[in-house]
């Protein structure tokens, strides 16, 4: 590790304690004893108010109504950071509008010289979806659904909502148990327990009219909620082997409920078990799309007849 970045680190780790000795830093960051004095005393002379203790088990503490002071960051945190920032360019992301304000706080925080890499990776660096003809550019079609700021202002308060949905020209209502809030596909979906009907509810964000919290007087505990989850686990009935090109198809894209668990220490095979409801035409198509995304690299061990036939029409209708 870097001084620069021990340093930073070391600071976050102090002001996160009550109290702290020389021999935890020095286990902390496999230093010597002279190498955390030194820290310590340029901690000090940043203007982090220590005060030291003085006896056997004497150490050191920060002075009450201190604050960390001002973080430095590293040339590579920085680059992780404004990358990040370019790589979620018309994303579809909530509180996309902060973005703007977020990138002047950043670069009103480092050097010239790290301003001017920047600038550089800005010219440079092109992302899926982003106008090379003006990289700064917002879309109005990159603006998420403005329910999902609302959404998510709500569910940081309260998991138990009560959320109207457009369906068919009609408006319907559930009570629900909010799970995840994902994004597939460039579109935002909420995963959730329905409360009435008690199993679980795919709803589209771009189709909310309306979100509330949900009484508690009828609501169901976080954990009978999770044990009616469990129960409803279904049986697994498409179950693959994968292989390294296979593998790396699967991190490139995958459905959110699948996954797949490693066979070999190195990572070059996996499992695939899931469940295809083969009555859901929508899904199905997908799941045949998605398997010849994987490519030839798999093994079937298990598969539904109609995955099976779907996916040999598919096969002969790219046949010349």
């Amino acid at each position: 590790m870097k001084k620069v970045e021990r340093i930073n680190t070391m600071m976050r780790y102090i002001n996160n304690r009550a109290h702290f000795t020389i021999s935890e830093l020095m286990r902390e960051f496999n230093i010597s004893r002279s190498t955390a004095i030194r820290d310590i005393r340029e901690i000090e002379s940043m203007g982090m108010p220590l005060v030291a203790e003085v006896g056997r088990d004497g150490g050191y503490f920060v002075m009450n109504n201190s604050v960390l002071p001002t973080v430095r960051f590293t040339d590579n945190e920085i680059k992780a950071l404004f990358i990040a920032f370019m790589a979620t360019r018309n994303q579809q992301l909530p509180y996309l509008k902060s973005r703007q304000s977020l990138a002047e706080k950043l670069l009103g925080l480092i050097s010239e010289n790290q301003q001017d890499d920047l600038v550089l990776l800005n010219q440079i660096l092109l992302f899926e979806g982003t106008n090379p003809n003006n990289p700064d550019l917002l879309d109005l079609t990159d603006l998420p659904h403005p329910m999902l700021e609302n959404l998510i202002q709500i569910l940081l308060l309260d998991r138990y909502l009560w959320v109207s949905i457009k369906e068919n020209k009609e408006i319907k209502s559930y009570p629900i148990y909010l799970l995840h809030l994902y994004r597939e596909k460039s579109m935002w979906h909420i995963e959730a327990f329905d409360l009435e009907e008690e199993k679980r509810r795919i709803l589209p964000v771009d189709n909310l009219t309306d979100v509330k919290p949900y009484p508690e007087k009828k609501r169901v505990s976080r954990k009978k909620i999770l044990e009616l989850l469990n129960k409803q686990e279904e049986v697994s009935n498409l179950v693959l082997e994968l292989g390294p090109k296979a593998i790396l198809q699967f991190k490139k894209y995958h459905p959110l409920k699948f996954s797949i668990s490693y066979t070999n220490p190195f990572q070059t095979t996996a499992i695939l078990k899931t469940f295809i409801h083969v009555e859901h035409s929508e899904e199905l198509t997908e799941a045949i799309d998605w398997l010849l995304f994987l490519g030839e690299d798999i093994k079937v061990r298990e598969m539904p007849e109609e995955v099976l036939k779907g996916l040999q029409e598919r096969i002969r209708s790219y046949s010349p």
